[in-house]
């Protein structure tokens, strides 16, 4: 019913941007925090998974190596294990959008667009110049824009224009390299 290759695509998106933060350490103590980085990067995500497990056995209210795990577990497909641990964030660190925006992407990927949208909402409200949760926001809004497309159609199939502006969002929705 979604075409899952795009947020997929969003997904890895997204993953590129947060994983590009903060790239060059601050300290020794970041060390922990690029370790995990690259090995989610390289997509080695038993090792990621181990060195940040490591480190929160030994720092376990640490929010930045929890919101990595996380994206690790994302990046893994443990969709169910990366749900739980960005709504555990969100709801123990709700003034940071990152874990909002995530869960959002966990949301659209499994069709639940009113949940994506309002977790999206919410990281906007935190930080209002986050690039990737707008582009997120545009994107979960046309593919509500799809649904309702899609359900006008089966009430009304030759009402004028409905098909084409299906067409016109699905094409917008289609990941790059097929257009």
């Amino acid at each position: 019913m979604h075409p899952p290759h795009a947020w997929r695509l969003l997904a890895a998106a997204l993953l590129a941007l947060l994983l590009g933060l903060g790239s060059a350490p601050a300290s020794a103590q970041d060390a922990p925090y690029d370790a995990v980085q690259r090995q989610t990067q390289a997509g080695d995500w038993a090792a990621a998974l181990a060195q940040a497990d490591a480190w929160l056995a030994q720092h376990p209210a640490d929010a930045q190596m929890r919101f990595l795990r996380a994206v690790a577990l994302q990046r893994q497909g443990q969709t169910e294990a990366a749900q739980a641990a960005f709504t555990a964030l969100t709801q123990e660190h709700p003034e940071l959008p990152e874990p909002h925006n995530n869960l959002a992407v966990l949301h659209a990927a499994a069709g639940r667009l009113a949940e994506a949208q309002q977790a999206l909402e919410q990281a906007l409200r935190l930080h209002p110049h986050y690039a990737i949760a707008w582009r997120n926001l545009g994107d979960v809004q046309l593919q509500r824009a799809a649904e309702s497309y899609r359900r006008a159609l089966q009430h009304a199939p030759h009402a004028a224009g409905l098909a084409q502006r299906l067409q016109t969002v699905e094409a917008l929705l289609a990941p790059a390299a097929a257009r």
